[in-house]
């Protein structure tokens, strides 16, 4: 029987699926308190986190002093809280959800934008209070017709693109890893398109890349200002790609018509007096590929690859 430590929250009908077969720590504050994770991992077959716990340091070199843990599984995509080439290294595969969550991140980025488009949610205390803006809020824009600009067209990047053409958006995208005339581009029914050309287009610009040294600061001052006069800005991929101060000043100044930003540089970020009050911007706390829904596909990935993974080195040992 394998030991199995789970760090941070998951499903509970995934965790008894682990427990039915192995026995589970499952403590979903365990990232909070290093001494107890530290000493948990040094004894484990597999560790499961989510974006806080931080694979690498003193946390890896306790999971690979006995040479035990075998994988580390992602309740999620994004590795970069985990040192990949360190775990492997070190015997350890890192398993990731891809894909689980993409429905839950595509809604959060089209409801977003229709948010921030129409500009009209946000009076409903003046409404209770016998005020009447209708000439402040009547000037908002329908989404249909609208350009989405896509940076990343991965799996949720092509999903989003999808809901976004069933909303009449026309949608443009750019990736990297994809040459301009991937298949994938004419299946979707989306433009490919030179980065800058993009930015400059876009009326709405979502951003679905990982964190490499190539994205890191890729939205920053000068980029911001490129975008096309009121342009919406969407970010559920991660923190250091985004320069929030730059976002917020660009909004103050009316350079952007809006902002929504999942993800920040460090989480849980700092109070920061350049977001309060800033006009049409929405945050919220790395929580856009999260729902019920997809909570329980990640869990359940995630649990029957471990699994797997489990007993295929049983099977060697």
């Amino acid at each position: 029987m394998a030991k199995i430590v789970i760090s941070e929250f998951m499903d509970e009908r995934a965790v008894a699926l682990l427990s039915a077969r192995h026995e589970v720590l499952f403590d979903a504050g365990l990232q909070k308190d290093s001494t107890r994770l530290l000493a948990s991992a040094a004894g484990c077959d597999a560790l499961i986190v989510r974006n806080l716990t931080q694979v690498r340091g003193e946390l890896l070199t306790a999971l690979g002093r006995t040479g035990r843990c075998k994988v580390i599984g992602r309740l999620g995509v994004g590795l970069d809280n985990i040192d990949v080439a360190g775990c492997e290294a070190n015997g350890m595969a890192v398993i990731s959800a891809t894909g689980a969550n993409a429905q839950s991140v595509a809604e959060y980025v089209v409801t977003s934008a229709l948010l921030l488009l129409r500009g009209a949610y946000g009076c409903t205390a003046a409404v209770a209070a016998g005020e009447w803006p209708r000439a402040a809020v009547s000037n908002g824009r329908e989404i249909a017709g609208q350009t989405l600009g896509l940076i990343g067209f991965g799996s949720i990047g092509q999903l989003t693109a999808r809901l976004a053409t069933g909303l009449g958006m026309k949608v443009q995208a750019f990736d990297a890893m994809l040459a301009a005339d991937a298949p994938v581009y004419a299946q979707s029914g989306v433009q490919p398109a030179a980065l800058d050309d993009l930015v400059a287009q876009a009326n709405v610009v979502s951003l679905h890349v990982p964190l490499t040294e190539g994205t890191r600061g890729l939205f920053n001052a000068s980029r911001i200002a490129s975008m096309k006069a009121g342009a919406i800005l969407i970010n559920t991929s991660r923190g250091h790609i985004l320069d929030i101060a730059a976002v917020a000043s660009a909004l103050r100044l009316g350079q952007l018509g809006g902002a929504a930003i999942d993800v920040f540089d460090t989480e849980p970020m700092s109070a920061d007096t350049a977001l309060q009050n800033c006009p049409n911007l929405l945050l919220t706390p790395h929580i856009s590929g999260l729902s019920v829904q997809s909570n329980k596909r990640v869990s359940f990935m995630i649990a029957e690859r471990v699994l797997e993974k489990l007993a295929a080195q049983e099977q060697q040992g």
